[in-house]
């Protein structure tokens, strides 16, 4: 039998597009799939595959990467730094079975403890229609029996066919210098994505949020704006990583590296945002201060 549950809101609607609809709901597909609904817009999550979000999407249009190829689609969390796991990803958080349950109105699913790391996962979706978001909540369980740092760190895949990122951050602070050609608009950091044939990765301290334009959507991710003291030791707030060729890119943002005691947890939100735009894929104040607008509660029109 299919499980929906129902938040009730008043109609909303996201400028240019990507309604939002009165009743909104998340419901079972199959085996495993879950989908959170809000008019036009929709996001799928996989709980067989380590509870990654795989699609997000404005009606037909899809924005988070579909490829085939193994680490290149979808939505993913990860515990930072990374030198604690090195590589691949730990199939506890990544890759294996989370539990789901239904919880207050949010769908809750939950990891493993990964034997290696002694942490354990837990993921809670909501709807939330005034704001006309998704809201992820990650938090890591230290199930050890010490004492131990940890950070959260949430990877999205897009393609790189295109693609606008950009982000409040002074370009001459991003890290390595001159790996990537960004463009500096009215104190934000743009990126155009282009080939290479190596694999690139920046770092950048932002200012809570992350952005993402290509095939008339534009997509926000809101989070916890750090100090630059507060990321784990190597990483920061806002990373972005180009991989070789025309493949993919990887949005990602981590939240303040935490001292947690034996059964202590930390909490850490993402907001989702999605909406239709039909302006140019380019570095503009225009496109700037309508991420501003909205992250401040303002719509245009």
């Amino acid at each position: 039998m299919k499980k929906k549950i129902v938040f009730v809101a008043l109609f909303v609607a996201l400028n240019l597009g990507c309604t939002y609809a009165q009743e909104n709901f998340y419901q079972r597909q199959g085996e495993s799939l879950y989908t959170l609904t809000m008019g036009d817009v929709s996001m799928t999550i996989d709980a067989a595959a380590g509870g990654k979000i795989l699609s997000y999407k404005c009606g037909e249009a899809e924005v988070i990467s579909q490829s085939p190829m193994r680490e290149a689609f979808g939505s993913t969390f990860w515990t930072s730094p990374q030198k604690e796991w090195n590589w691949p990803p730990v199939q506890e958080y990544d890759k294996m079975p989370y539990t789901v349950e239904e919880k207050e109105g949010a769908l809750v699913m939950t990891s493993q403890v990964s034997p290696r790391l002694k942490y354990r996962i837990r993921k809670e979706f909501v709807a939330d229609p005034k704001d006309k978001a998704f809201v992820v909540t990650y938090s890591i369980i230290n199930e050890a029996e010490e004492t131990r740092k940890v950070a959260p760190w949430e990877i999205t895949r897009v393609k790189n066919e295109g693609g606008l990122i950009f982000f409040d951050a002074p370009v001459e602070n991003i890290t390595p210098a001159g790996l990537m050609d960004f463009k500096s608009v009215d104190g934000a950091a743009f990126y155009l994505s282009d080939e290479a044939n190596d694999n690139r990765k920046i770092n950048a301290d932002g200012k809570g949020w992350l952005a993402y334009k290509n095939e008339g959507l534009l997509m926000v991710k809101k989070f916890q704006d750090l100090e630059a003291s507060q990321p784990a030791p190597g990483e920061a707030e806002i990373q972005v990583y180009v991989n070789r060729g025309k493949t993919y890119i990887e949005l990602e943002s981590q939240g303040a590296y935490t001292e947690l005691k034996p059964g202590e947890s930390l909490s850490w939100t993402v907001r989702w945002y999605l909406m239709a735009d039909s302006s140019p894929v380019e570095a503009s104040k225009a496109l700037l201060k309508k991420v501003r607008n909205k992250l401040k509660g303002k719509n245009e029109k």
